[in-house]
């Protein structure tokens, strides 16, 4: 147990794995697998077969195929193109479909338990999703869905969208998804990019105890898809939704129940598109990225079991939305045949204990969710360890955002003295991680435990050189299987180009600001696009969170460099609890933690109280927003905003005129 009487100081070991846990995890079982085949012995030392992985890349992607039972014709090249990124490309002969993965050993076992805030809860065994998405699947067939074509879905966290995404890929077409709390411009400027055959939507969705219509905008959006010949529609709210403003109108569970099941799944070259996801759109509109069948496929296989420890029979939760990539990387757990658990709604509905208690009722084994969320239960005071039983859970997933040392400190104190924490990092421009758990190391406060397995991440200094224990960018430099097949309508690749590989040439730059420790871990410390620069040194923003926040007056916080005088001048804004004010002696305190904290240099000029924080609809804040509104810049995507609402107090900071 971790004592809260004062910080933990990044590096302290919280989480050690017994002798019986690593002869145990899924990993181990791969290294010897390897080293039959190979004679190449990992001595049970992660990085030894990290080192290897990325030695041998094209054998470890070649043996995971065999080691998992990747269903498909694998050919007989594993890696075309190994000196080009981008450019290369996996297993260029095999022909794969990700849905018959999925869906593989279709028994009585459960495949999903989809909870809604409203207290309704689905569950379906491998066998029911199996018989549902196979026809599903002929209903699509039947109205003109084939390889290539897009469906788009605007839909709850629920089994239907499950089933959906399967039954596109069945027939080798492409899903694309966006939640329901998306506006009609926020969803028009992500499908619309798109030409969807087929729209999937819902009627509406619960939110905070208030039920959510939203068939007004599901009609605008039909009218405003030109491709759009037909929309299937999920009762959310209503088992009998009105849907005369629709057009060649169908209800979902009508089209599953009377459609003509496929007999085959129609397999596909590994890197045809299987998905497109969607920038967050706060610089512009929208990027449309493509990820491929295969490359999604043995990625998330490699960080689920390997990473993850994923076993059949496992419970996996993951709280997300239709509209967060880990939406995909969730569902992908079919794959290791684990019973994945949806959740949808307000996960503070009607308490804090929300998801803690489905933990509990569920006997969950792996939980994750976001530093933002673990940071707002910390706030909170609901303390999970004193109130439900957590026995089955063995370990907590975290991203979106940096976790501080503090918020390691607090899943171990107030969680779970025996839980592996897995901070993770990665994103939706790659649908998975570059740094993430490893069931065999030890938890080291405020550090990401590994990178990933065949994935030749490190961090560089602005020369491309590599660095070990400084501040960088986080790179990879060498190809992976889930880069992006390419942008929608990029059609000469220049963007995509753009996006990863101008500041180093054939090298991918994540755009994270980061520091690989000698022990193999890295830390994050922000977008590598949102660090300061004041007198000339760059310093990444989590420093400054990571105090801050430690600050029980203080909910959250954001903060930018403003230009200022020829250089550069930290300003930080919090959001402070219900009853606290931004007096001297608050400003005075702050500065003093962040001065002893972290540096000089981190201490910010100004500090201003705001009424809200602006964020992503995946719950990330929008430091660049905020910094192109204090230059006056324009906004170029409100809509891509949950709370753009909260802009408007940034436009009139006299605190901040020049």
């Amino acid at each position: 147990m971790v004592s809260s009487s004062s910080a933990i100081v990044s590096g302290t070991c919280l989480w050690r794995p017994t002798q019986a846990q690593i002869d145990n995890a899924e990993v181990t079982k791969f290294a010897s697998f390897v080293q039959a085949k190979t004679q190449f012995d990992w001595g049970q030392d992660f990085q030894s077969l990290w080192q290897w992985s990325v030695d041998h890349m094209p054998e470890f992607w070649n043996l995971l195929w065999d080691w998992h039972g990747i269903i498909g014709d694998k050919g007989g090249r594993v890696l075309e193109g190994a000196e080009k990124m981008p450019g290369a490309k996996f297993f260029p002969d095999a022909r794969i479909n990700f849905a018959e993965n999925l869906l593989a050993d279709a028994d009585e076992q459960l495949a999903i338990t989809a909870y809604g805030e409203d207290g309704r809860v689905t569950r379906l065994t491998r066998a029911e999703l199996k018989q549902q998405v196979l026809a599903l699947a002929g209903w699509l067939q039947d109205h003109g869905v084939t390889a290539g074509d897009r469906v788009a879905a605007y839909t709850p966290n629920s089994v239907e969208a499950v089933i959906t995404m399967l039954a596109t890929a069945s027939l080798g077409a492409v899903f694309s998804s966006c939640s329901p709390d998306f506006g009609l411009q926020g969803v028009c400027d992500r499908f619309g990019q798109i030409e969807p055959k087929i729209l999937v939507g819902c009627d509406g969705y619960h939110y905070a105890g208030k039920a959510i219509d939203r068939m007004d905008v599901l009609a605008a959006l039909a009218q405003k898809l030109p491709t759009v010949d037909t929309v299937l529609v999920i009762g959310y709210l209503s088992a009998q939704p009105n849907c005369s403003r629709l057009p060649n109108a169908m209800l979902f569970d009508q089209a599953v129940a009377n459609a003509t099941a496929i007999m085959q799944f129609r397999r596909m070259p590994f890197n045809a598109p299987l998905y497109i996801l969607y920038s967050s759109g706060t610089t512009g509109a929208p990027k449309c990225i493509v990820h491929g069948i295969g490359g999604t496929l043995i990625q998330h296989i490699k960080e689920h079991r390997l990473h993850t420890n994923v076993k059949a029979g496992d419970r996996l939760f993951y709280f997300t939305t239709c509209g967060w990539m880990m939406w995909n990387w969730l569902v992908s757990g079919l794959a290791s045949k684990a019973h994945i658990l949806l959740y949808e709604g307000n996960p503070a509905y009607p308490g804090p204990d929300r998801l803690w208690r489905l933990a509990e009722g569920e006997k969950i084994s792996i939980f994750g969710t976001s530093a933002k969320y673990l940071d707002s239960i910390k706030t909170s005071g609901f303390v999970p360890a004193n109130n439900v039983d957590l026995s089955s859970l063995r370990s907590i997933l975290s991203t979106g955002s940096p976790l501080s040392s503090d918020g390691f400190a607090f899943v171990y104190e107030s969680i779970k003295p025996d839980v592996q924490l897995c901070s993770i990092s990665g994103g939706t421009d790659i649908v998975s991680c570059f740094v993430l758990g490893c069931p065999v190391q030890p938890v080291l406060a405020g550090q990401i435990q590994t990178r990933g397995l065949a994935m030749k991440t490190d961090v560089l200094d602005d020369d491309g050189n590599s660095i070990t224990d400084r501040q960088g960018e986080l790179c990879c430099t060498a190809p992976f299987p889930s880069m992006p097949v390419k942008f929608w309508n990029d059609p000469t690749g220049s963007a995509y180009k753009a996006a990863y590989f101008e500041h180093f040439p054939n090298i991918w730059r994540h755009g994270d600001w980061a520091t690989l420790t000698p022990s193999g871990g890295t830390i994050i410390h922000g977008r590598s696009d949102a660090t300061l620069n004041p007198g000339g040194v760059r310093i990444g923003t989590a420093e400054i969170y990571r105090q801050v926040e430690a600050f029980d007056e203080v909910i959250e916080a954001l903060v930018i460099g403003q230009s200022w005088q020829d250089d550069v001048r930290i300003i930080l804004f919090v959001r402070l609890a219900e009853g606290q004010r931004l007096d001297d002696a608050l400003q005075q305190r702050i500065k003093t933690s962040i001065r002893h904290g972290a540096t000089p240099r981190h201490v910010p000029a100004v500090i201003i109280a705001v009424p809200d924080i602006p964020r992503t609809r995946s719950g990330k804040i929008t430091e660049l927003a905020v910094r192109d509104i204090v230059h006056q810049r324009p906004i170029k995507n409100t809509e891509a905003l949950a709370n753009a609402e909260a802009l408007e107090f940034f436009k009139v900071l006299p605190e901040l005129a020049d």
